[in-house]
C-alpha cells in the first residue's frame, strides 16, 4: 500500500475518537494521530532506519503520545479546564455530512505533518541519496520544539495552580504570549526541512507544504480565539493590558501583539 494512504488510513482510525466528542478530533485524536502514524513508518521502513530517521519517528511519536496524554489529563483533571471547553467549543453535534468532512480533512492534515518524514524514507528505499545534514538538523529543531511546548504547558499548569483566576505571564509566558502554540510551530518547521535533503518530487513538496502551511495558519487561528477569551476575561485589568503591549503574542522577538481583527483566521 503507498505510505501516503497507509497513513491517512492510520489517522482517520486514530481520530474517530472525534465520532465521541467532535472536539477529539482536532484535540486528543490529533496528538495520538500523530503517533499512529509514527509507528507506521517504524514498521514499514525497519529495513531502511538509520538513526537520524529513527530519531525522527521517535520524536514524532514522542511529540503525539505527549499531547494527547496532556490534553486527557487535563481535562479528566480540571473541571476549569472542561468549564472552558463547553464555553468555546459550541455544541458537541453537528450534520453527520460536517462531521465527515472535518474527520478526513483532519486525517488528510496529519498525514500531509509527517509527510516529510515519510518521504526521506520512501525515497531512501526508492535508492535516493542521504541528506543526513538535513535530517539532523530536523531532529535538533524538533527536539527543540517539542522541549518548548512541554516547558510551556508546565509552566501553565503550575501558574492555573497558584491562581487560576488569573493570566500567566511568566516564565516563557514573559517572552511570548503563546509559548506552546511557538514551540508547535518550531516542532513542524523542524519536520518540514526534512522535505530539503529527502530527493522530494514535486507533490511530495506539496503534500509537505500543504500539511506545514495548515498547522501554522491553525496556530495563529488559536493565539486569536486565546486573544478573543483572554481579552473577555482579563481585558479590565490594567496590567494585563501592559502586559500584551509589550509582549508579542506568537513570535518572539517579532512585535506582533494582536491578531484580533484578522478575521480570516477564524477556525
Amino acid at each position: 500500500m503507498n505510505i501516503y494512504w497507509l497513513l491517512f488510513i492510520v489517522s482517520l482510525c486514530v481520530s474517530a475518537i472525534g465520532w465521541k466528542r467532535f472536539l477529539y478530533f482536532i484535540s486528543i485524536g490529533y496528538g495520538f494521530s500523530i503517533a499512529g502514524c509514527a509507528v507506521a513508518l517504524v514498521v514499514v521502513y525497519r529495513d531502511v532506519l538509520s538513526v537520524q530517521t529513527s530519531l525522527l519517528c521517535l520524536l514524532l511519536f514522542v511529540y503525539g503520545c505527549r499531547l494527547g496524554g496532556y490534553l486527557f489529563l487535563r481535562e479528566a483533571k480540571s473541571s476549569n479546564y472542561r468549564k472552558v471547553l463547553a464555553e468555546n467549543t459550541g455544541k458537541d453535534r453537528y450534520p453527520v455530512s460536517v462531521t465527515v468532512l472535518i474527520w478526513v480533512s483532519c486525517a488528510f492534515l496529519y498525514m500531509a505533518e509527517v509527510s516529510p518524514v515519510a518521504s526521506r524514507l520512501h525515497n531512501i528505499g526508492a535508492g535516493a541519496g542521504a541528506g543526513t545534514f538535513w535530517d539532523w538538523a530536523g531532529v535538533v529543531v524538533m527536539a527543540a520544539g517539542i522541549l518548548l511546548e512541554t516547558i510551556a504547558d508546565l509552566q501553565k499548569s503550575a501558574a492555573k495552580k497558584r491562581n487560576p483566576k488569573r493570566y500567566v505571564d511568566t516564565g516563557l509566558y514573559s517572552i511570548v504570549r503563546c509559548p506552546n502554540y511557538f514551540g508547535e510551530m518550531v516542532t513542524w518547521t523542524g519536520c518540514f526541512i526534512v522535505c530539503i535533503g529527502a530527493a522530494c518530487s514535486w507533490w511530495q513538496w506539496l503534500i509537505a507544504a500543504l500539511g506545514y502551511a495548515g498547522i501554522i495558519y491553525i496556530m495563529f487561528s488559536g493565539a486569536r480565539r486565546l486573544e478573543l477569551r483572554q481579552t473577555r476575561n482579563y481585558g479590565a485589568d490594567p496590567s494585563y493590558q501592559e502586559y500584551v503591549k509589550k509582549t508579542p503574542i506568537l513570535l518572539p522577538l517579532i512585535p506582533i501583539y494582536s491578531v484580533a481583527r484578522h478575521r480570516w483566521l477564524r477556525g
